[in-house]
């Protein structure tokens, strides 16, 4: 018996440093530090609400452009917080978590040949997905050492067959956050243009010391022609409910269901419910930055006693380290084979920058996480000390 052999669609791809580390962490008992996701609970009133839907019998399949409770509540709070008001019925589409938002955006839009501007060190999902369609990577790389954007380098980079430019703020892995002057300069930039943009916003609540979240939405010319795209499981704790939304002027957004009805079709129902519950209550997100900007100064304040030079975090859930200064010949290592042995001799697991970027440009820099119970994160911080 023969299995047909295949011609891949993603020669390119392996297993994700993220698997990779997390499960080495496993193996190793090292504290993760790596993947992003909560090792805490979330709300058990969230829970309590989703269970409250299921024994209310709403079980089945919901519209295919997600429960209407819940994107008039998705409406709301993004009129509420950035000054914009997105039509619920045809402008607000739930997904099934935020990478599957931004694959939907690219398949909609990117036809072959179609030019995609992604700006390095960037998420991994973004350049399998242009690929998948048909697309043709256009790497911009922001300045080393700040992260900041680069506008003249965006902006050589436009050409006649610029599709699309993927714009993620707060930044993972940098954890650097656009300012309102970025997003004006974005704005101009794209004004003359038919570029799209892909507005990565996932950790919109997730910005520190008194900044705001400089949203798309909040800029007319951007939010025009921006899938604005987020998402309840970075924002509740629940990443593994896998539920997220796309905010779109109505015509993207008819093009993004046509997409969507065909490769999700539609979300879990009970937990649409329950979040739209949830939702009415605006505390949980606002209250956000100041949960995560406690742990963020625990984490830096046990970093600044030991050799890593800290890198600014203005928002997300992430910490990223400069290891040239440390006192061990590993510090030498490339980033991939540090964070390797880190795992393995420190007992903590990290990710290298270097996995964000498609030649593997090495800055000797790290990416740790703190979205971690405080008692996590003392616990890495006692085995970082020795470093």
């Amino acid at each position: 018996m023969n299995t047909p052999a295949l011609t891949s669609r993603l020669p390119n791809v392996g297993t994700t440093i993220f698997t990779v580390m997390s499960a080495l962490a496993s193996e190793t008992g090292a504290v993760n530090l790596g993947q992003g996701f909560p090792d805490f609970n979330c709300d058990p009133a969230l829970v309590d609400a989703v269970t409250r839907a299921m024994q209310q019998g709403l079980n089945q399949y919901p519209p295919m452009p997600g429960v209407p409770v819940l994107r008039e509540a998705i409406s709301a709070k993004i009129e509420t917080l950035y000054g914009r008001r997105y039509d619920a019925g045809s402008e607000i589409t739930v997904t099934a978590g935020a990478t599957q938002a931004i694959i939907t955006c690219i398949l909609s839009v990117v036809h072959p040949g179609d030019e995609v501007i992604v700006l390095e060190p960037c998420y991994d999902s973004y350049v399998p997905n242009i690929e998948l369609a048909g697309g043709v990577v256009v790497r911009v790389p922001l300045t080393p050492g700040t992260f900041r954007p680069d506008f003249d380098k965006i902006a050589a980079a436009i050409t006649p067959r610029t599709r699309a430019i993927i714009v993620n703020t707060p930044h993972n892995p940098s954890a650097t956050v656009w300012k309102r002057e970025d997003m004006l300069k974005l704005q101009e930039l794209l004004a003359p243009t038919q570029v799209l943009l892909i507005s990565d916003e996932v950790y919109e609540h997730m910005v520190f010391d008194g900044q705001p979240h400089e949203s798309a939405a909040r800029y007319p010319g951007l939010a025009a022609r921006a899938f604005i795209v987020s998402s309840f499981g970075k924002t509740y704790h629940v990443t593994g409910w896998k539920v997220g939304f796309v905010a779109a002027p109505a015509s993207l957004t008819a093009e993004f269901r046509k997409v969507h009805q065909f490769n999700v079709f539609t979300v879990n129902t009970p937990v649409q419910h329950a979040l739209a519950t949830y939702m009415a209550d605006p505390r949980p997100y606002l209250e956000l930055p100041a949960f995560y900007q406690h742990k963020r100064d625990l984490f830096r304040a046990g970093l600044a006693k030991t050799r890593f030079k800290l890198l600014p975090s203005e928002g997300s859930y992430f910490q990223c380290v400069d290891i040239s200064d440390l006192a061990v010949p590993e510090r030498s290592l490339p980033e991939a084979d540090f964070c390797q042995w880190l795992t393995r001799e420190i007992g903590v697991a990290a990710i290298p920058l270097s996995a964000f970027y498609g030649d593997g440009f090495d800055q000797h820099v790290v990416r740790f996480c703190f979205a971690k119970k405080d008692e996590t994160l003392v616990s890495a911080l006692e085995r970082l000390a020795r470093l």
